[in-house]
């Protein structure tokens, strides 16, 4: 995006809080790649913002609070001093909301669509071309609020999200370091690991705290990256709501409550598919990570995993760590435990 070379060296302190029950400390609020990044006066990361998601709430005279979308007790606050810094980030989101794909555009697309149902009712490839345009239509940032909504409705059943912020912070570097988009931690699913739409893959507490290393866990996560490359986990969950629900979701935008509630405890309850060992095994190269504490944390007897340590692309070779010792630590407290 051209505007964010312009702003790319501006910065600004400010005054930010994680939650509403913490005190607000000053920090140093810089522009990053797509994203608005929160230092402290050490320039230490505290959080990154997606610019895409930032909201500003309603506030009295020059000064302005921003927030998450969804997440209103995480406030950044900047003093009307911070000018430079307020303008840049409206003028930002600005351009981001223009660049939206606007839900009018879906509702004429489905006004067309409606008009081929009704001449095309009777052909046996209708659901399956209905489903396949929906896909093909169907913005990032929308997967990205089903994929949440979905997480929100998982956690009635697990439990809340564990968010200890020094663990959430090396649960994000962990998820940089492996490029497999957005991580989430619940304290007692049924399931090892999930990926839901938007890019987002969650693991159960059990996989940062019981294991000696984090490779077990990365391998969870690229287990779960191979299967979303392999079927896109929003045409699971439109073959799951069927026909009714993928044209709702063409014509508004939406997936009625019912259905998420539904699918999200399929995803719960069903068997989970086994990977490709071929493309697993190339994604475990790509990152530098072994496959065999894996493939024994899966089989203790390694008898039904075999191919992973037989075939495990870094052995005998040397390898980074995956994690510091001390990122390693917080992680496997993210829960609190």
């Amino acid at each position: 995006m051209t505007a964010l070379t312009k702003y790319a060296r501006i910065e600004a302190t400010g005054l930010w809080r994680p939650d509403p029950k913490s005190q607000r400390r000053e920090v140093v609020v810089s522009i990053g790649d797509a994203t608005l990044v929160i230092t402290d006066t050490a320039d230490r990361a505290l959080t990154h913002w997606s610019l895409a998601a930032v909201m500003r709430a309603d506030t009295q005279g020059a000064e302005a609070v921003y927030h998450p979308d969804g997440d209103p007790g995480e406030t950044l606050e900047l003093s009307a001093d911070e000018g430079e810094m307020i303008a840049a980030i409206e003028q930002l989101r600005r351009a981001i909301n223009r660049a939206r794909p606007r839900t009018g555009r879906l509702r004429w697309l489905g006004v067309l669509l409606s008009v081929a149902l009704v001449a095309g009712v009777a052909l046996v490839w209708l659901p399956g071309a209905l489903r396949d345009h929906t896909l093909n239509v169907v913005p990032q940032v929308k997967r990205a609020a089903i994929g949440a909504a979905l997480l929100r409705r998982i956690e009635r059943l697990s439990g809340p999200g564990c968010a200890a912020p020094e663990g959430k912070l090396a649960l994000a570097r962990l998820g940089a370091r492996l490029k497999a988009g957005d991580l989430a931690v619940l304290p007692d699913m049924v399931q090892p690991s999930l990926h839901l739409p938007g890019r987002l893959i969650v693991l159960d507490r059990s996989l940062v705290e019981q294991f000696d290393e984090p490779d077990v866990a990365a391998g969870y996560i690229l287990t779960e990256d191979t299967l979303r490359l392999g079927n896109d986990p929003l045409r699971d969950l439109l073959n799951y709501v069927g026909l009714r629900e993928t044209f709702r979701l063409l014509t508004t935008g939406e997936i009625a409550a019912p259905a998420l509630d539904t699918y999200a405890e399929a995803l719960m309850t069903r068997p989970r598919p086994a990977a490709p060992v071929g493309p697993l095994l190339k994604r475990f190269e790509r990152a530098a990570l072994r496959s065999t504490p894996y493939a024994y944390a899966r089989d203790p007897s390694g008898e039904k995993t075999l191919d992973l340590i037989e075939a495990d692309p870094m052995a005998g070779r040397a390898t980074e760590p995956l994690m510091s010792d001390a990122d390693w630590l917080r992680l496997q407290s993210i829960c609190g435990g």
